[in-house]
């Protein structure tokens, strides 16, 4: 079920960042490829999304995105 969340961090050069949601204390790692956007897919620090939340661990965070969608979904 997706949820609203806040992007913590995003490195450009990576394609990874951590996003922030009630139900991922300590943070969400996300990488690139579950954004669902054309294009290049990137986020921005502070920029609320949509993410489906599974579970990790993943680079020391114990959740995982699964999906990320900028809009309503």
């Amino acid at each position: 079920m997706p949820e609203r969340g806040v992007v913590r961090f995003w490195h450009d050069d990576e394609g990874w960042g951590v996003i922030d949601s009630p139900s991922a204390p300590g943070g969400c790692w996300a990488g690139f490829a579950a954004i669902e956007m054309p294009g290049f897919a990137k986020l921005h620090e502070g920029q609320q999304v949509w993410v489906t939340i599974g579970d990790g661990p993943q680079d020391g965070y114990d959740y995982l995105a699964e999906r990320i969608t900028l809009d309503i979904p």
